[in-house]
């Protein structure tokens, strides 16, 4: 499915490799499974032969990364960005959470990453194979052959994508995309034309799946802190199950409120949660409120930009504005 071929990449990367031009490359290695495609680093030639994958399970975005990796690296990193990836990218730039002199940032085409979960829908568990093309073939151990297009089986945030367009990058393999008319916020609208109650029994049921794994914390781009409120052992939540019904709403709508304005919508931490908790959803909301209250504003669409939130002007919306026919 994907336009660009690997074999175009991994001849990039070897070549910037053995010229000098970088010293290590980021990129995608395969785990445990077909489909558990993972970021890994690259020094050696042989290894980006042997085990590179660019393929419809790549949907990491990479930017987060380069803010411990540049810290370490003494030459480039090579790093291969998606277009979402790159407002991630410029975000983190904006708050000089790492050094853009050791980044060599080299765009790619992205028509979209599949769901795995969407796949075993189809599937069932005990796949033994998945080969990725035209069609995704799909073998299970228990014999079955399944042939899946791509299509219908996209992630969530794929099939809302904001924009096929790179909005940064030191070179572009195949061609530039544009912003999307996005339908993304239409799941939002949903809940807000629910009531109160039926809206606090969704998000009850929600988070009340949360295992306090911190994956969504951890691969957030916007969660960049040395050391997080919840791990701070004085905090009284450090790293522990929720122990009542408040508490395990409370990390959620804390980490929400930290990445306002902040937060590109690039879809990580529901990407990652082994729990299915649709947690874009409350990014989202603040997404779609700073857009009406302030103006279209789009986190990391070029290096410097100031949030509405952070950024006061004489003409900002006033409290009793937002809250004019509203019930209390």
């Amino acid at each position: 499915m994907q336009k660009i071929s690997r074999d175009i990449l991994v001849e990039k990367a070897i070549s910037m490799l053995e010229n000098g031009d970088v010293c290590s490359v980021l990129g995608w290695r395969k785990g445990e499974f077909d489909y558990d495609i993972t970021p890994a680093v690259f020094t050696d030639k042989d290894d980006i032969k042997n085990n590179f994958v660019w393929n419809d399970f790549c949907g990491a975005n990479f930017s987060k990364y380069l803010v411990q990796k540049t810290r370490k690296a003494e030459g480039k990193i090579l790093v291969f960005l998606k277009p979402c990836d790159t407002y991630s990218f410029n975000q983190l730039l904006t708050e000089h959470r790492f050094d853009r002199e050791k980044v060599y940032a080299i765009g790619i085409p992205c028509e979209g990453m599949v769901d795995i979960n969407k796949i075993k829908e189809i599937t069932g568990d005990g796949i033994s194979s998945i080969d990725c093309g035209d069609k995704i073939t799909v073998n299970t151990i228990y014999g079955d052959k399944f042939d899946i297009d791509a299509t219908n089986v996209l992630s969530e945030r794929c099939i809302n994508c904001k924009s096929k367009k790179h909005v940064a990058y030191d070179e572009l393999i195949g061609d530039e995309g544009e912003v999307l008319e996005s339908n993304r916020f239409d799941e939002v609208t949903k809940l807000e034309q629910m009531t109160p109650d039926e809206r606090f029994a969704f998000w009850q049921n929600e988070l009340s799946k949360c295992i306090r794994c911190n994956a969504c914390r951890d691969i957030c781009p916007a969660c960049t802190c040395e050391k997080c409120v919840f791990d701070n052992p004085k905090s009284g939540v450090e790293n522990k199950a929720a122990a009542n019904s408040f508490e395990e709403k409370m990390f959620h709508i804390i980490r929400a409120f930290h990445v306002a304005g902040r937060c590109t919508d690039c879809g990580e931490c529901s990407r990652v949660c082994p729990q299915h908790i649709p947690l874009h959803l409350l990014n989202r909301k603040f997404i779609k409120d700073i857009d009406g209250f302030y103006g279209e504003y789009q986190a990391g669409d070029e290096v410097g930009s100031r949030a509405p939130l952070v950024n006061y002007t004489t003409e900002d919306i006033e409290a009793a504005d937002i809250f004019e026919g509203r019930d209390n």
